[in-house]
């Protein structure tokens, strides 16, 4: 299958960027090279474009789609986790950037491509892993970790009000036989979840739980803060950190570290002065987060979630 990338609030990124021809960016989710391809389009001579991805799949058809591109820039791709960031451009010399985008979200690739197991809507092995070289998979996950534990990450990671009803139906089957396909799991949550209760939107009830568990298969959330913070650190002043979210959990840490960057004082209120010490390091571009129009939506439905927030790194 073609990696195939549909970018998501592309003219909205490329314009939070703002681009100079000889500047080093960084893509830190490089996926089909959706962004990355219009990135580097605006790169001139001394322009540089690193980007990072996870999937040793999306690096191979990123680099071809790189190298089929016109342009006098420079295209570096850096397989690993963007959470890695800071020591990942540290190997390869890099020590300031002029801008960087993080697209959070699934690629396209990886929801359709059926093996991957992503998605509820297919039966299909129950992977859910961004790099297939990692140990850890849904399957394991739903195999093998404890009920309160499966509780635990639907709740917080997918915000499932069944979660316990969930966890406890996925332990007694596989009490019987594992669970190996994406089939089953969805109807494990049809099971647990009365279709009295169930969400009058349309959406599909295994929803929270898919999500739940790419999120803990993945590691999605745990480092994301220190990963915005050491990305905004790599900025260059003037440089801009764009970030693209996809669901509330993601959108709530990456605004809370928006905003402490660009107000970190912990003085009591009542102080007329600052005494902490703590000075900004970012000012807020976007104060509230943006997101898909409606052409973008009737072309892409999948954008309909996605938020952007933006960062200026401030002179020191």
């Amino acid at each position: 299958m073609e990696f195939h990338h549909l970018p998501v609030l592309l003219n909205e990124c490329l314009d939070g960027l703002n681009l100079r021809p000889d500047g080093t960016y960084l893509d830190c989710t490089l996926g089909g090279a959706g962004h990355s391809s219009e990135i580097f389009r605006r790169l001139g001579a001394g322009g540089t474009l690193i980007g990072i991805d996870r999937d040793s799949e999306a690096i191979a058809a990123a680099t071809a789609r790189m190298a089929s591109l016109e342009g006098p820039a420079r295209f570096v791709p850096v397989r690993g986790n963007f959470h890695d960031a800071k020591a990942l451009l540290a190997g390869l010399g890099v020590g300031a950037l002029d801008g960087v985008l993080a697209d959070l979200g699934v690629s396209s690739h990886q929801l359709d491509e059926r093996e991957r197991g992503f998605s509820y809507h297919d039966d299909a092995p129950l992977d859910m892993r961004m790099d297939a070289s990692q140990p850890l998979s849904a399957r394991k996950i739903v195999n093998e970790w404890p009920e309160d534990a499966l509780t635990e990450i639907l709740r917080d990671y997918g915000e499932e009000k069944w979660a316990r009803q969930i966890a406890r139906v996925i332990c007694d089957r596989r009490a019987s036989a594992s669970i190996e396909r994406t089939s089953q799991l969805v109807g494990i949550v049809d099971a647990a979840i009365p279709k009295k209760f169930r969400a009058k939107d349309g959406s599909h009830p295994a929803r929270r739980t898919f999500q739940a568990l790419r999120i803990a298969v993945n590691d999605e959330l745990r480092p994301l803060e220190q990963a915005l913070r050491d990305l905004a650190g790599l900025l260059n002043p003037g440089g801009r950190l764009c970030v693209i979210a996809f669901h509330s959990l993601e959108d709530r840490i990456v605004k809370n570290t928006f905003r402490t960057l660009a107000d970190p004082c912990i003085c009591p209120k009542n102080l007329p002065v600052c005494v902490c010490g703590r000075r900004p390091t970012v000012r807020l571009v976007t104060r509230k987060p943006i997101t898909a129009s409606e052409a973008e939506l009737a072309e892409n439905p999948r954008a309909r979630s996605a938020t952007l927030r933006i960062v200026e790194k401030l002179p020191e």
